[in-house]
């Protein structure tokens, strides 16, 4: 809650606060002792803490591979110098370590458990007062204050153009929820907080802030238009250093463009009005968003992800303890 710092610039100006938590995880570890450090995920703090624990001489496992293929691809030889095993949750991720020479494991992605073990709220619609009659359109800005504010007003600036259907917001409460009143004050649209899969259950189309969303839209049969929008000095840094062709996990798995993206100065409202009229219920796009989000699951495999992670934890281990 206290890091979550979305941009180049962001992390910098808050660089005390993430290097003081460094220090307390490296001061628990050498208390601990651990046969094995498990890092999951949350690349900028957990790489500090893989070489810390290599350099200590603790066994280190990491689930969730560091994007290291989207940008600064060096970086893979950083893993493979401080990372004992890696378990990642995308298939294309085991050839791109394979040019450096370093096996990973692929154990699917962690998504089909939690989607799988979702039960719809079948009260959702009347137990949060909205429109049986009006479709829904999603609006899923992001779980950082800075994504919100960048995407909120943005999203909602088309509602007047589907007025066929109801917006709706799907919030977090451990962002406050005045940050929100200021957009649903002035456009009188419903929000929902801590219930985005049984939003996207319900939902017609959304649009999306990019990030793990758009998978798990996807993966709920939602079609999606992808939004982002950074601070100008992180978006020109980012351009430079991204080297991947998408920014958002749908097409990166299909290695195609499935969802559209729209991108800083693409996200428009004339472009984001374009775009949502071709995946809405009559849209010319719709059935074959549809039918590619069926190709991006087969893709990735099924559930048991963090089961098989974790297996494979344990024996690798076990292997070491005997040899």
């Amino acid at each position: 809650r206290r890091m979550a710092f979305m941009g180049f610039w962001e992390v910098i100006k808050n660089l005390f606060t993430v290097l003081g938590f460094v220090s307390e995880c490296k001061e628990d570890i050498l208390a601990y002792q651990p046969d094995v450090v498990i890092l999951i995920d949350y690349a900028g703090f957990n790489m500090r803490i893989a070489k810390f624990a290599k350099q200590n001489n603790f066994r280190t496992f990491y689930y969730i591979s560091p994007k290291v293929w989207a940008w600064n691809q060096n970086r893979a030889l950083k893993i493979k110098q401080f990372v004992d095993r890696m378990f990642v949750i995308f298939p294309f991720e085991q050839s791109f370590f394979k040019k450096f020479d370093y096996e990973v494991d692929y154990v699917g992605n962690p998504l089909f458990d939690a989607i799988g073990d979702f039960k719809p709220n079948t009260n959702f619609l009347i137990d949060n007062q909205l429109d049986l009659q009006k479709p829904i359109i999603a609006l899923l800005p992001g779980s950082r204050k800075q994504e919100v504010e960048a995407m909120l007003r943005l999203m909602l600036s088309v509602k007047n153009d589907f007025l066929d259907y109801q917006f709706v917001i799907a919030g977090v409460s451990n962002l406050p929820k005045s940050l929100y009143q200021k957009f649903t004050d002035q456009t009188q649209v419903n929000i929902v907080f801590d219930a985005a899969y049984d939003l996207l259950s319900v939902a017609s189309a959304a649009l999306v802030t990019s990030g793990t969303a758009t998978l798990e839209t996807a993966l709920l049969n939602v079609p999606q238009v992808v939004c982002y929008k950074a601070g100008t000095i992180s978006y020109q840094i980012a351009k430079w250093l991204i080297r991947v062709p998408y920014i958002s996990l749908v097409n990166l798995i299909a290695d195609r463009e499935v969802v559209k993206e729209l991108i800083q100065n693409d996200l428009t409202t004339e472009n984001l009005k374009t775009e949502l009229q071709k995946i809405v219920l009559d849209g010319s796009q719709r059935n074959q968003i549809l039918t590619d989000y069926t190709q991006v699951k087969n893709i990735l495999g099924d559930k048991g992800a963090s089961e098989r992670a974790g297996t494979l934890m344990v024996g690798y281990l076990k292997k070491s303890k005997i040899n």
